[in-house]
């Protein structure tokens, strides 16, 4: 992949606020409907599922997967931003929503195989839904925001000697945006995070100490474990008042991929908490023109 050196840290003065941590605020945009309802890419759980947004066009578009949040407990795939249904509308990519198994079900790393299955999944189905398989991008906020930044930093999981058609695909992707995703579950040792969701994500009761913790979950879990100098493009989005995400989680992941070279972009919303992950006004306008640089301009090709 294109390793630009320049990375950047962005400050925006709008905020938009979320109702509910584990509620989406996203609207949609007008005329991007559903091709396709929950369409199965396994069939372990029945939550193993997406819906499928397909742009109108006459030549094979890129794609984005939107990975939705909720603290890894709640949420729905239904709640698509609408910066994301506007590109559809325009016939500019289209999007594949996925649901994933939530820790009451199974815990990690059940929500990221999920995802990383599902980018195979996009794969495996390209040709039919008229999909550029070889431009794949991830976006989600909060739980979402870690999906998409694990699944955007993790080795490619393809095994090409798979008795499975799907596993013989590449989990690789070619960007991602995150709005307040974790990405570093060593803090708890240093920040104090309240939310439970991150001891229940990895099997623990809230209120564990983090001294109690595995070393190797605290290792796996997070997206800042699997740096490396291959990495796609990533853009970060975070308010620096986050008190359920510190911003960071996020700040340590842009040193660490601008210290090898990786393209970085971290926008901090001054005064901004953790509604940031609704992805609304001048930040929705800056992920719009990340995607248009990484994964529709011809040089992303």
């Amino acid at each position: 992949m294109n390793v630009i050196l320049k990375t950047s840290v962005v400050c925006v003065a709008s905020v938009v606020l979320l109702t509910a941590v584990a509620a989406s605020g996203f609207a949609q945009a007008p005329g991007a409907e559903a091709t396709h309802l929950d369409v199965a890419y396994d069939d372990d759980h029945k939550s193993q599922c997406v819906d499928v947004y397909l742009a109108k066009s006459d030549k094979p578009t890129p794609a984005i997967i939107f990975i939705h949040g909720g603290g890894w407990r709640a949420g729905s795939k239904k709640h698509v931003p609408g910066w994301l249904t506007a590109f559809v509308a325009e016939g500019r990519l289209s999007v594949v929503a996925v649901e994933y198994r939530f820790t009451d079900v199974e815990t990690h790393p059940a929500q990221v195989n999920d995802c990383l299955r599902a980018v195979q999944f996009v794969r495996h189905n390209a040709k039919k839904w008229n999909i550029d398989e070889k431009r794949l991008g991830v976006t989600g906020g909060s739980a979402g925001g870690h999906l998409s930044a694990y699944v955007a930093l993790h080795d490619d999981v393809a095994d090409p000697e798979s008795d499975d058609p799907v596993k013989r695909h590449s989990s690789r992707v070619a960007c991602a945006v995150s709005f307040a995703g974790p990405t570093d579950w060593s803090l708890l040792s240093s920040i104090d995070h309240r939310h439970p969701a991150y001891r229940q994500l990895i099997g623990y009761e809230p209120g564990t100490p983090a001294a109690d913790l595995a070393p190797k979950l605290i290792k796996d879990v997070s997206p800042i474990s699997f740096v490396s100098k291959d990495d796609p493009p990533i853009m970060q989005v975070h308010g620096d008042k986050d008190d359920i995400v510190p911003l960071a989680h996020a700040s340590n992941l842009h040193r660490k991929l601008e210290a090898i070279g990786v393209t970085s972009e971290l926008v901090v919303i001054p005064g901004g908490d953790h509604g940031v992950s609704g992805a609304g006004g001048d930040t929705a306008k800056r992920s719009t023109a990340f995607v248009q640089r990484h994964l529709l301009s011809p040089s992303s090709r």
